[in-house]
């Protein structure tokens, strides 16, 4: 992505303060949801006494967050504001740390934990995926390769559920 696509993308929500203020209440409204969500699962199984499922719904996500988390540290790759001189719209002040996009790499695991519980809802939760991955893009902290990848890879870690 260049300095002129992100202007493209973002140009939007630069007409003035309220429509700059969507974007960050987008991603904190969609984070919001997201992390409410996966206890709301966690708790169902639980619940209906499913333990086996509970326990993968529990480890995989946990094992696969960690796991992205020491790759970004270690390969720390520049965010978009770094590279491209650009102001972005969600305020982030992090250094490298963007390959994959972690909050994407969530939204898409904890949906493949809620796919594996209901179809419906999981299907749900990929689409706030998709959302959040522009949201993160158009807000100037990740670039589309970033969300790309974290969605990849959580669809990936969660295909897990079906081969344990």
């Amino acid at each position: 992505m260049t300095k002129e696509q992100y202007e493209k993308i973002s140009a939007p929500y630069r007409k003035n303060e309220k429509s700059m203020k969507i974007i960050k209440r987008m991603d904190l409204l969609l984070t919001l949801i997201i992390y409410a969500v996966y206890p709301m699962v966690l708790f169902t199984l639980l619940y209906q006494k499913c333990w086996l499922d509970f326990t993968k719904c529990l480890v995989i996500p946990a094992i696969s967050f960690v796991a992205v988390s020491v790759f970004r540290k270690i390969y720390s790759a520049p965010r978009p504001y770094e590279v491209l001189d650009i102001l972005p719209l969600i305020k982030k002040d992090t250094k490298g740390k963007s390959f994959p996009s972690r909050h994407v790499f969530s939204v898409f695991i904890i949906g493949m934990t809620v796919f594996f519980v209901s179809k419906p809802w999981g299907i749900v939760v990929f689409v706030i995926g998709i959302l959040m991955g522009y949201v993160r893009v158009a807000g100037g902290v990740h670039f589309p390769k970033d969300v790309f990848a974290g969605a990849i890879i959580g669809i990936l870690c969660g295909l897990f559920y079906y081969v344990i």
